[in-house]
């Protein structure tokens, strides 16, 4: 089996997605958006302490990093999870565990290789 590194463009691509998933509020609100659909600003803070103006910052980031996408409903603006970005990152990860799983395959035949005694 031929060893696969990710190129470096695509881990590159992937660390602002793990960046802006790295924040346990970003996070829960990548999990609401994955739950509820789109979703406005007021109902993402509706029964939290976070304020609008927070959840907009945090909103801000998890678009940069591709995750989510505003869209425009009458004059309210919505937010959506999408997941091309994550899937992307998912893909990069995957990657990497293959590269994880060759190379304890590899270093398991070592020592179980038959020694030579002499």
């Amino acid at each position: 089996m031929a060893s696969r590194t990710p190129p470096a463009a695509s881990l590159q691509a992937a660390a602002p997605v793990f960046a802006a998933l790295g924040d346990a509020t970003r996070l829960k609100l990548v999990a609401v958006l994955c739950a509820g659909g789109a979703l406005s600003i007021a109902q993402l803070t509706a029964g939290t302490e976070i304020t609008r103006q927070a959840v907009t910052k945090h909103l801000q980031v998890l678009a940069a990093a591709g995750l989510v996408r505003g869209l425009r409903a009458g004059r309210e603006r919505r937010f959506a999870f999408d997941a091309a970005s994550l899937d992307a990152a998912r893909r990069s990860l995957e990657l990497i565990s293959a590269q994880w799983d060759q190379a304890l395959e590899r270093l398991r035949r070592h020592v179980e290789r038959p020694r030579e005694h002499g």
